[in-house]
């Protein structure tokens, strides 16, 4: 444990230092998944349909804002659906107007969730979205992560019935009516929002009680609440759920749960104090949790310098007593010798 705790910190002084270029880099690679994820679910314009073109749209996110990210992805939701048809184009723009006025509405400040949704359905880690959103936001994450799932499910929809929707047979009410009995007749769409909304609450809530390790309470509880309405969902609803997926799905944000937490939270509940004090108003009760942190050491490096280290010429001091030099070339020591004996 205490390996982790000096990796994280050292990962934290690391980041501190690089964090316009780390967060540049985390950007681009979101922005890459995003746009490949929409690619692979539509694909339909060959154009865009490109590694190139992916690459260049994740350098320009990775420089700008996340909203425009948001704008680019649904930009190319209508460019692939204008491939299938003008009004399959057209729906998919009123669909996601309406969604991003509510979303709006409501909140600004998660477009993370509505970016990360199709990208977590396409990596099969759809729950990490709301237990994610559960322990690092708050409820008003809820709307975001929900009109995730419902842009994703749109695009399965015109994935399935591209071929009727491309027939020349089919008339524009015909193409129009398929597409909104494919969204509001799909069951597992709105099994999937009630799963997130449900879970995300959930989440969230025991997350901020006080008691201890609250938060890998609430990621297991987040798990087990999406398996169970999952699969029993699936049964009641006669809709067709891989029980093998789900569980995978759980399990794996369980796990980004638990890392999360460590990440963020990080605390040492074993040194944690309760305290009690008031004013003239209230009387405050106090439970204070220390995170968790260990001291690095710092090392020292002591030069030790001898008599031939020192430089062989020095700045004289002034107030040094003036030494008069001998010039050892015209030095007679016997003739010095013997002037000393006569003295004596």
């Amino acid at each position: 444990m205490t390996v982790l705790l000096e990796l994280k910190q050292k990962i934290k002084e690391f980041y501190s230092e690089h964090d316009v270029l780390l967060l540049s880099v985390f950007k681009f690679f979101l922005a890459f998944l995003l746009f490949n994820s929409i690619n692979s679910s539509l694909g339909f314009m060959e154009k865009l349909d490109n590694i190139f073109i992916v690459l260049i749209l994740s350098i320009i996110c990775a420089v700008l804002p996340v909203n425009v990210m948001t704008v680019i992805g649904c930009v190319l939701i209508v460019l692939h659906c204008y491939a299938v048809g003008l009004e399959v184009a057209g729906f998919a723009a009123l669909l996601i107007i309406l969604l991003l006025i509510l979303f709006l509405r409501f909140t600004s400040e998660d477009n993370l969730a509505l970016v990360l949704t199709p990208a977590a359905f396409r990596f099969h880690i759809s729950a990490a979205v709301p237990i994610g959103g559960g322990l690092l936001r708050g409820p008003a994450c809820v709307v975001p992560a929900g009109c995730g799932v419902i842009l994703y499910f749109f695009m399965q929809v015109v994935k399935d019935k591209s071929t009727v929707l491309q027939g020349k047979e089919t008339e524009a009410v015909q193409k129009l009516q398929i597409l909104l009995d494919g969204l509001m007749k799909n069951q597992e769409m709105w099994l999937n929002v009630l799963a997130f909304v449900v879970v995300l609450m959930l989440v969230y809530t025991i997350s901020r009680c006080s008691f201890d390790y609250s938060w890998r309470v609430a990621n297991a509880v987040g798990a087990v609440v999406y398996i169970v309405i999952m699969i029993l969902g699936g049964m009641f609803l006669n809709v067709d759920i891989s029980m093998g997926s789900v569980i995978l799905s759980a399990v794996l944000s369980l796990i980004i749960g638990f890392v999360l937490e460590f990440a963020v939270l990080g605390v040492d509940y074993s040194r944690s104090e309760k305290t009690q004090f008031e004013d003239d108003e209230y009387v405050y009760y106090v439970k204070a949790v220390p995170k968790s942190y260990v001291a690095q050491k710092e090392k020292s490096i002591k030069t030790i310098s001898s008599d031939y280290d020192r430089k062989p010429e020095e700045e004289p001091d002034d107030d040094a007593i003036p030494v008069e030099r001998v010039n050892e070339e015209n030095f007679d020591f016997e003739k010095q010798l013997e002037e000393s004996l006569k003295d004596l």
